[in-house]
């Protein structure tokens, strides 16, 4: 769908690659920009046997890489020559370093005035928050986001996933896209300055309608584990299982498949101590493993998921099926970004600088 376009990619680590690597799923061009030591993830997270970390080898398969120092006249010039047969450029730095490189977006437009520039930030551009160093963890919790992620004593949880970084990388490529969807009509380039903490904030909606409105603060109730048909349950294998029984017909498929007519009516009752059917129910998903609630789940339905972890995805049957997790050529797992799309197996992440040469002579 977007053969032909080329995107100029100024990111390192994570939010920026991740969203020029659903570009690129896209048939998308990446012309990744690196320093001449490389994308600082390069790096992270590399183990004793390893040479590249997984960070990235996870986030740039398919892009093309080009070594410049942005800190040299000679590296400007080039970023300025790639920059003039672009589509879109897209940057991570702090802010205002791109104007101090020249390679801002008013310096920019004026050598591409179609372009279609994005600037990830933190906390936008030119607010007081705006020159702060933060990481994902920071964003989540400014948003509300991480409050709404604790264990039972109230405490928030350290997630294992970065979210905002994500999530992040997703509304950028959405900018990108919708700029070029602008430019077809009006023949314009745009510019698009995003923060990360704006974009996670942005999935508060529910939650700060609900709380202006009534003082609560986790959001729509039914969706936290309060009520017995929505929550997760322990196995007897020490595992989890995913309840999503919302419906009236899939609460009443689960109760009668199990045999227990009489918790039909207990739908939405509390997970509280004092409820008899939630503890029932918790006694009930401990007789059996997690293998025997996959097979009951697949059989009736009722809303019933295994909880996985990473190790276990590509051999579920649902993801193996449509072949989301695949096993790299040089090594290593990729997951598909476009599910839908075919997509290529092949594609490995560059070397630092791999393309200097075909990219620069043409």
């Amino acid at each position: 769908m977007l053969e032909g376009i080329r995107v100029i990619d100024f990111t390192n680590y994570l939010p920026g690659p991740y969203a020029t690597l659903r570009l690129a799923e896209m048939g998308a061009e990446i012309i990744k920009i690196e320093p001449p030591t490389g994308d600082p993830a390069r790096s992270t997270g590399v183990s004793s046997n390893e040479e590249i970390g997984p960070v990235f080898l996870a986030q740039n398969r398919g892009k093309k890489s080009i070594s410049l120092d942005l800190k040299t006249e000679q590296g400007r010039k080039a970023a300025k020559q790639l920059i003039v047969n672009a589509d879109a450029v897209i940057e991570s730095f702090r802010p205002k370093v791109m104007e101090k490189f020249g390679l801002g977006y008013e310096e920019v437009k004026k050598i591409n005035p179609r372009v279609v520039y994005v600037s990830i930030t933190g906390y936008g551009m030119d607010e007081p928050m705006a020159e702060l160093g933060s990481h994902d963890l920071n964003y989540m919790a400014l948003s509300g986001v991480l409050a709404q992620l604790k264990d039972r004593k109230g405490r928030p949880i350290h997630p294992t996933n970065t979210f905002a970084d994500f999530i992040g990388g997703m509304a950028a490529s959405e900018r990108i896209l919708a700029g070029l969807v602008s430019r077809s009509k009006t023949g314009k380039g745009s510019y698009h300055c995003l923060s990360l903490t704006d974009t996670m904030a942005s999935f508060m909606t529910n939650h700060v309608l609900i709380e202006q409105r009534t003082g609560y603060s986790q959001g729509v109730a039914v969706l936290n584990g309060t009520i017995v048909s929505y929550g997760l349950y322990e196995t007897n294998d020490g595992r989890y299982v995913s309840m999503g029984a919302l419906e009236p017909k899939f609460w009443q498929h689960f109760c009668h498949a199990i045999g227990r007519e009489d918790w039909v009516e207990a739908h939405f009752s509390k997970t509280i101590p004092q409820n008899p059917v939630y503890q029932e129910l918790q006694e009930l998903f401990k007789s059996k493993t997690l293998a025997e609630w996959i097979e009951f789940g697949q059989r009736v339905d009722c809303c019933l998921a295994p909880v996985l972890e990473a190790g276990e995805i590509a051999e579920y049957p649902y993801f193996r099926e449509r072949g989301i997790i695949y096993d790299s050529p040089i090594g290593g797992r990729q997951v598909k970004m476009h599910s839908d799309l075919e997509g290529d197996s092949t594609a490995v992440p560059p070397a630092i600088g791999e393309h200097n040469q075909v990219v620069i002579k043409d």
